[in-house]
């Protein structure tokens, strides 16, 4: 027969009291890889925003088809095209 786990205030959280998980969370939030740290909350200067966009899947599947990693190197494609055709502002 086994013994029953004590009931512990955490096992009767309700999961509406979690904190909301806003922008100011997550820069508070370390980023850890088991116990070790890897990064001490977000980094000062945001140089990037989460955005839909939607693209052809033959595009996507390319650049997926290259491994992990492949978010940075579409990113690094569409930095050298405007390189060579600057946007003009309207």
């Amino acid at each position: 027969m086994t013994a029953k786990s004590a009931v512990t205030k955490n096992s009767l959280l309700d999961p509406d009291d979690a904190p909301e998980l806003t922008d100011d969370w997550f820069g508070k939030a370390a980023l850890m890889q088991g116990s070790k740290l890897i990064r001490r909350g977000r980094p000062a200067g945001r140089t990037k925003a989460s955005q839909t966009v939607r693209f052809d899947l033959e595009v996507l599947a390319a650049f997926k088809a290259t491994g992990k990693g492949w978010q940075t190197r579409m990113n690094e494609a569409l930095r050298d095209w405007l390189k060579e055709h600057p946007m003009k502002h309207v």
